[in-house]
C-alpha cells in the first residue's frame, strides 16, 4: 500500500505580496546575472509564475526598472527618516545621519543598485523618475541641514555625487564602509560650513 500525499495546493498570493516576491526575485537575478539579463520573460521563469503575472506588475522592462528603483528608495527613505529623527541637534549628528545612511542603505542592496541606475539612465522617463526621487531626498537633507546655514542647491548636488560615487566605490571593495562615511560626512561638514562663510 502505497502512501501517496495529494500534492499541497497552491496559494495564491494578494497583488502585494506577489509584488514583494517578484521584486525580491528580481533583486535576486541583478546580483547574479547583472542587470542586462533582468527582463520580465527571466523574471517569471525564476519566480515560477507565468508572464502575464510579472507583466500585470511591471508592464514593460522599464516599468520593472522603476519599480527596482522605488523599491530602493522606499527603503533608503525609511532608514533616513528614522536616523533623522533619532539623531542628535547638532550638526555633526545631522550630516553623520546623512552620510552613513545613504552608504549603508546602498550596501545593504549590494552590487545590483549601481546597474540599476545606470539602467534608469537608458531613457528620458526613467531619468525624469530617478531625478524626482533625488529632489526629495535633497530636500529632506536641505531640511536636516537648515538649522545650521542655508544650503545651495549645488552643494547638495555636489553632495549627492559624492554620496553616490563614495557609496558605489564601497559596494565595489574599492574603499571600505567607514572610509566612504567618512569622506562624505567631510564633504557634508565642509558644504555647510562653507554656506556660513
Amino acid at each position: 500500500m502505497s502512501s501517496t500525499s495529494a500534492p499541497t495546493p497552491r496559494r495564491r498570493l494578494s497583488r502585494e505580496d506577489r509584488l514583494r516576491q517578484l521584486l525580491d526575485v528580481a533583486w535576486q537575478l541583478v546580483r547574479d546575472e547583472g542587470t542586462e539579463a533582468l527582463t520580465l520573460g527571466r523574471l517569471a521563469e525564476l519566480a515560477g509564475v507565468t508572464k502575464p503575472v510579472v507583466y500585470d506588475h511591471f508592464v514593460t522592462r522599464a516599468g520593472l526598472l522603476a519599480a527596482l528603483y522605488q523599491d530602493f528608495d522606499a527603503r533608503q527613505d525609511r532608514v533616513f527618516s528614522e536616523r533623522i529623527e533619532a539623531s542628535g541637534a547638532t550638526l555633526e549628528d545631522r550630516a553623520w545621519v546623512i552620510a552613513a545612511s545613504y552608504v549603508e542603505c546602498v550596501l545593504l542592496q549590494g552590487r545590483e543598485i549601481p546597474g540599476v541606475i545606470a539602467a534608469l539612465s537608458s531613457s528620458p522617463e526613467l531619468e525624469s523618475l530617478k531625478r524626482e526621487y533625488e529632489v526629495i531626498f535633497l530636500d529632506k537633507c536641505r531640511a536636516a541641514l537648515s538649522p545650521f546655514g542655508r544650503v545651495s542647491q549645488a552643494g547638495l548636488r555636489a553632495m549627492l555625487g559624492a554620496a553616490e560615487a563614495l557609496s558605489q566605490a564601497a559596494a565595489s571593495g574599492e574603499i571600505s564602509r567607514e572610509e566612504a562615511q567618512q569622506e562624505l560626512l567631510e564633504t557634508i561638514l565642509a558644504m555647510v560650513n562653507r554656506a556660513c562663510l
